[in-house]
This record gives C-alpha cells, sequence and structure tokens, in this order.
C-alpha cells in the first residue's frame, strides 16, 4: 500500500477518534451526530479514510460517552447509561482515573474481540449470501425493518411509522425499472433522490441543534475531576477480565441482530456480569465488574453491526446505515459481492478497523484529560459550533443551496417528529434499505411471473419468511401486552 494511502488513513483515523470521543462525551450530542458531521467529508476523501474514519467516530463515541457518566453522573450516550450505575459510585469512593481505566481497557478488548468475529465470519457469511436470489434479499431486508420495530423499540406502533416514512423517502427520484421521475415534484434537484449528507444532517444535527436552543444554553455542570490519570495495573484487569470476555461476547452477537444495537447490548452484558458475580449485591455501588461488562459491549458491538452490512448488505445499525453510505457516495453496493470485487479494500478495513481500536486506547490514555475538561463548556459555545459545522458539511456535498434548504425543511420536520416520540435513526435505517427491498421486491415479481411454485422451491426463502412472520406475531404480542399494562395502570391510578 502506498505510503500517502497510509497518511491519509492513519489521519482519518485520528479525526473520526478525537470527533468521536469529544462528542460521545459531551451529553445529548453523541454518536449520531458525531457521524453526521463528518459524513460530508467523504465526498472529498477516498473510499478507505472515509469508511475507516467513520468507524473511528464509532469506536470513539462509545467509550467518550462514559467519560460524562463517570464523571458527571450523565450518560454522553445512551449506550454509557449502564456503565453510569457502577462507573460515578466507583469514580466518587475511590479514583476517577481507575474507573475511566476500567472503561478504555474493557472498550480497547471489546473491539477487537468484534473485529476478530467480523474478520472470521465475513467469509462464510458471504459465501452463503452469494448463494441467495433476489426472493431471498428481499426477505433479509423486511426481516431487518421488522426486527427494528419489534426489538428496537418500546413502541412498535411509532417505530413502524418511522420506517414507513424512511421507506417513502427513499422512493423519490427517477425510477432505475420505468426512467420515469417519482415524487420529485418537478424539481431536477431530486431526480436522483434526496441527498443522504443533507437528511442525515437534518435529522441528527439540525434537530440536536433545535433541542438545545430550546433548553437552557448557559447550563453549567460540575466535574469530578481528580486523579485523572487513566491506568491500571494487571492484578485490577485480572480482576475483571471474565466481565470483560462476558461483555464482549455478547456484544459481538447482539450487534449481528437488526434492530438491537449497543443500546441494548450494554444492558444484556451489564445483567450478566452481575448474575455470574461473587458479589452481586455490590453492583450499583461501584462494581468495576459493572465497568468493563457494559463498555467491552458497546465496542464489540461495532464488528458484529458491520458484518450483516459487509456480507448482506443488511445494516445491523442505523449508525451502520449512515456508515453505509460512504459506501454509497463512492458507487460500492455493501454486500457479499464486495468481498468478492473489492477484496483488497475489505481487507484494508479490517485491518485499519483493529488499528482504530488501537488508536482509540492510545488516544484514550492520553487525552481523556482534555476531553473530560470540555464537558464544563456550556451549550452556548456548542450550538454555533455544530451549526456552522453541519452547513457547511451540507453545502460542499453537492455545491447546492437547494440541499441546505431541504436540510432545514427536514429539520424542522424530524424535530417535531421527534418530540412526539418517533425515532429518527429507524427513519435512515429504513431509508438505507429500501433500495434493496424495492428491487429485489420488483425484480421477484418479474422472475415469478406470478406462479406461487416460485417461491414454494426455495427452502431459504420459505425459512425466511417464517422468521419474519414469527416477529411480526410477537411485534402484535408485545404491544398488545404493553398497551394492557397501559390500561391496567389509569385504572389503578384512578382508583
Amino acid at each position: 500500500m502506498d505510503i500517502s494511502v497510509l497518511i491519509a488513513c492513519g489521519v482519518a483515523i485520528f479525526v473520526g477518534l478525537f470527533v468521536g470521543m469529544l462528542m460521545g462525551a459531551l451529553p445529548g450530542l453523541g454518536l449520531m451526530l458525531a457521524i453526521s458531521l463528518l459524513l460530508p467529508l467523504s465526498y472529498n476523501m477516498d473510499a478507505l479514510s472515509s469508511i475507516l474514519m467513520l468507524l473511528a467516530v464509532y469506536q470513539g463515541a462509545e467509550y467518550g460517552g462514559s467519560i460524562s457518566a463517570i464523571l458527571l453522573g450523565i450518560p454522553g450516550t445512551a449506550m454509557a447509561a449502564a456503565t453510569q450505575l457502577d462507573g460515578q459510585p466507583y469514580a466518587k469512593n475511590k479514583s476517577p482515573g481507575k474507573a475511566l481505566a476500567f472503561s478504555l481497557t474493557a472498550s480497547t478488548i471489546g473491539g477487537l474481540f468484534g473485529g476478530l468475529v467480523l474478520i472470521f465470519l465475513s467469509k462464510p457469511l458471504a459465501a452463503f449470501a452469494l448463494k441467495l436470489g433476489e426472493p431471498e434479499y428481499f426477505m433479509l431486508g423486511v426481516i431487518g425493518l421488522l426486527a427494528v420495530a419489534a426489538l428496537g423499540s418500546s413502541d412498535a406502533m411509532k417505530a413502524s411509522i418511522s420506517i414507513v416514512l424512511g421507506l417513502m423517502a427513499a422512493t423519490i427520484g427517477i425510477d432505475m425499472f420505468t426512467g420515469l421521475p417519482r415524487f420529485t415534484g418537478d424539481m431536477l434537484e431530486l431526480s436522483d433522490g434526496m441527498n443522504i449528507i443533507a437528511l442525515v444532517v437534518a435529522l441528527f444535527a439540525f434537530t440536536e441543534i433545535f433541542k438545545m436552543i430550546s433548553g437552557n444554553l448557559n447550563k453549567k455542570r460540575e466535574l469530578l475531576a481528580k486523579d485523572l490519570k487513566v491506568k491500571l495495573t494487571f492484578k485490577e484487569f485480572r480482576g475483571v477480565s471474565k466481565s470483560i470476555g462476558i461483555g464482549a461476547t455478547i456484544g459481538s452477537v447482539v450487534g449481528i441482530i437488526p434492530g438491537l444495537g449497543a443500546n441494548a447490548s450494554s444492558w444484556f452484558a451489564y445483567m450478566a456480569a452481575k448474575k455470574t458475580a461473587k458479589n452481586p449485591e455490590t453492583f450499583g455501588k461501584g462494581n468495576p465488574d459493572g465497568i468493563v461488562a457494559p463498555e467491552a459491549a458497546n465496542n464489540a458491538t461495532v464488528g458484529g453491526a458491520l458484518l450483516p452490512l459487509l456480507t448482506l448488505g443488511i445494516p445491523g445499525s442505523a449508525s451502520i446505515a449512515i456508515i453505509a453510505g460512504a459506501f454509497i457516495i463512492h458507487g460500492i453496493q455493501p454486500g457479499p459481492q464486495v468481498l468478492k470485487n473489492n477484496p483488497e479494500l475489505i481487507n484494508a478495513i479490517f485491518i485499519g478497523f483493529m488499528f482504530t481500536t488501537i488508536g482509540m486506547y492510545i488516544m484514550g490514555r492520553f487525552m481523556t484529560g482534555m476531553f473530560a475538561k470540555v464537558l464544563v463548556l456550556r451549550e452556548s459555545f456548542l450550538v454555533p459550533a455544530i451549526l456552522v459545522f453541519s452547513l457547511i458539511g451540507v453545502y460542499t456535498s453537492q455545491n447546492a443551496h437547494f440541499d441546505l434548504w431541504l436540510a432545514l425543511g427536514l429539520g424542522v420536520v424530524a424535530y417535531i417528529l421527534r418530540m412526539l416520540d418517533f425515532s429518527v435513526a429507524y427513519f435512515i435505517l429504513a431509508f438505507v434499505l429500501c433500495p434493496i427491498i424495492e428491487t429485489s421486491l420488483r425484480r421477484m415479481v418479474i422472475l415469478s411471473q406470478g406462479e406461487i411454485g416460485f417461491y414454494l422451491n426455495r427452502p431459504i426463502f420459505m425459512t425466511l419468511a417464517i422468521i419474519s412472520v414469527l416477529i411480526l406475531i410477537q411485534s402484535l404480542r408485545n404491544t398488545i401486552i404493553a398497551n394492557k399494562n397501559k390500561k391496567a395502570m389509569k385504572e389503578n391510578t384512578a382508583n
């Protein structure tokens, strides 16, 4: 590999880790905003550097969320909520630096474990995926959406509506089968569909800006900032190694399943570590096992979630769906053909992924103190900075003023939907999956010529169809139970 490519990848990884840790550490900002701000840079970068930068953001934000969870008692990201339960008590009663060291070490090992899962399972899963046809790809896309609605949300109905809106938005543009415009309103700027940069910035950056503006911009935070030396002894590491292994394993498995993600894996890992601990009663009071298990799971989920994207073309999470946009920007369609047609790129991504995790550990060791000091910044300083970067990113992606107005309009709509508890993350996931689902569906209908036997003679398709029906039934069952519980609570309150 050329030395200039290595330098470009190194710089991209550094920038990604820095922005990821910074945004992850600041409460209320987090992973999605970090990826949204850096995605526009992908247009002016090569494919490898842009993908590694976004993966570095993902890894960095997963660790960064624990910094504020431990030092402020406020999780910087939703994924760090489980870490806060034992992280802050440990920091208060013993050492903030040690608590951060437990988090960083577990995050690094979890990331490396997830990377190994990605490397060793990608080729077997891709080989299986190459045997699939259009009907099977259609069902995989449907299962991905159903799993998100059923497993990834407490309100399946609102999640489903978000997904439908995302599917509708993805159909805007020229129909690839007929060549006719769809839902463009006679605007030539929408002929190629919505600009994914404008869409992502609107959904995550602009909605976050509106949220901060509607709150107290001059809010101050108190920082627990004594003894921030991030270092563990071998004895301390050995004492929590079992919980790190539990978290890394759970995180990798959960990451592969669409719709669950790091938020679910961190809680699964926390509960598993608590059940297998010698002194479970100490959890919530500063037990280091309660820090390392969710943190190992968070970062292991990154590699797990990347696996179905590279092998099946199905994003494992909303964050991975945005990273899929970096592939698409460079004319690469994620899926089994990528491993076959671009083996050099994929191998470089695998190697870069491992170096990204190691880089996260190095940066965390030496720069956590700096990120801790940033936590006291007022939101009145953050709003203009985020706004400027967002506007520059949207405009430079296609040098079109139309995209700025599109992003602003979508941002207002997305903010209203967010206030009504609709999921913008599921919207973007559906937006990315729609081309796969629509193309496979229409080709499947053409190939079958209306014959039922075409589907009945495909065992993999029938298996996937049964799985999708079971997920749908389970989703409806959960909704009915939730509605009954709400009704019962209202009746008890009334009485």
